[in-house]
């Protein structure tokens, strides 16, 4: 990866809104030297948050959702920005029960459990009337 580069995303609250989201996260890992697995999670992750917000986060309406990419040597830094309704996605989500046959599971929660199992580190917190979401992932050479 190279040395402290930015991407800096301000998307609308519909789902065509994904497949420029995953371009420019292509376009992004291609220019910063990212390893084709690392855009992968990176894209899935962001598909997963974001597909949220635009599903459940608001009673309708298009709302502004603000992607903040930063790497530097060490790390990848991801934050997520909605004003949508209060929802801590580490604490409020279901929590799945991944061991039972597929049948049986209960819908919701496997979505930031797929986020917490391909990130090193999820934080949440709510400020200013916004959800905030960081993740990071370590990067080693």
């Amino acid at each position: 990866m190279t040395v402290a580069s930015e991407l800096h995303l301000k998307i609308e609250t519909k789902q065509e809104e994904l497949d420029r989201v995953s371009a420019q996260i292509e376009d992004f890992g291609m220019d910063s030297d990212w390893p084709l697995d690392l855009v992968f999670k990176v894209n899935l992750v962001l598909e997963e948050i974001v597909i949220n917000v635009i599903n459940y986060g608001h009673d309708g309406g298009l709302h502004a959702v603000d992607i903040s990419l930063v790497t530097d040597d060490d790390a990848l830094t991801i934050e997520i920005v909605d004003d949508g309704r209060p929802f801590d996605p580490l604490h409020d989500a279901p929590q799945p029960d991944v061991d039972a046959e597929l049948e049986d599971r209960e819908i919701g929660g496997l979505g930031i459990h797929i986020v917490r199992k391909l990130m090193d580190d999820v934080r949440y917190c709510r400020e200013n009337g916004k959800n905030r979401l960081t993740m990071v992932k370590s990067v080693s050479k």
